[in-house]
């Protein structure tokens, strides 16, 4: 296979486990990404499986992460830009990637944030990786967003869950993007203001990506079949990391041949 192929690893929460299901199952057909472009959850997974983790490492862990491993609440929560302090999640990604910086991954990677100083994008493929990951994977008003020179970085989903238009990056020939996502799904009655604030931003972030794709096309497009499965609760994971697999199986085929035309 001489082109060469950019995985877009899509943002999404708790669903974004069906993204290493489907990693497993390229691994299982022998098809290898070049490179890597991921936001949010997607950056998370992403960064793992550039650094070396096999999909198989990467869902023992998710299997045996509690929410406990990364809530702490902030004290005086409503002074402060965050419910959480979000010490817990630094250190586990930190456990993750160590000191490793983005030019010592095995494969090339980079990811995406937003600056809500400035409102827009900022890619990310410098410095640490645990500290570019941190960023694009701070859902505001959750976890405290990321100090960097004058940015304000929070979870790049905001704006551009799957941000496809990064693969020019790396010169890809083809590009396969995996939403976890989909379409924004109906629900009952927010029980309170924090479930209220998600949705609105799941709500902004579907309608942002609808448009988005209008425009920015991959090669090829999976959307994992996860139905009302929550991106917030830390359940079903095994669920979705067979629905990646099953995507994984059922377009390796096609992928080879985009590589081999």
């Amino acid at each position: 296979m001489s082109k060469k192929l950019c995985l877009v690893l899509g943002a999404g929460g708790a669903r974004g486990i069906a993204h290493v299901g489907f990693l497993q199952a390229l691994d299982e057909q022998g098809i290898k990404p070049d490179c890597i472009v991921g936001c949010s959850m997607g950056a998370v997974v992403g960064a793992c499986y550039s650094a070396g983790y096999s999909p198989k490492e990467m869902k023992d862990i998710a299997e045996h992460l509690k929410l406990k491993h990364i809530f702490d609440p902030s004290p005086a929560m409503f002074f402060k830009k965050s419910l959480l302090s979000s010490s817990k999640m630094r250190k586990k990604l930190e456990e993750f990637f160590g000191e490793i910086t983005f030019e010592q991954l095995k494969i090339p990677f980079e990811c995406v944030a937003v600056d809500i100083l400035k409102g827009k994008v900022v890619t990310l493929n410098s410095g640490k990786v645990a500290d570019a990951v941190r960023a694009s994977s701070s859902i505001p008003m959750i976890f405290r967003p990321v100090i960097k020179d004058d940015q304000e970085l929070v979870d790049g989903g905001i704006l551009c869950r799957l941000p496809i238009e990064n693969a020019k990056n790396f010169n890809a020939d083809v590009v396969v993007a995996v939403d976890v996502l989909g379409e924004y799904r109906p629900h009952e009655t927010s029980k309170n203001i924090i479930t209220q604030a998600l949705r609105v931003v799941d709500l902004c972030d579907s309608f942002n990506t609808q448009r988005y794709l209008e425009t920015h096309k991959p090669d090829v497009l999976i959307k994992p079949s996860l139905g009302d499965m929550s991106p917030y609760k830390v359940e079903k994971l095994s669920f979705a990391f067979g629905q990646g697999y099953y995507k994984g199986i059922k377009y390796g085929d096609k992928i080879k041949k985009l590589l081999e035309d």
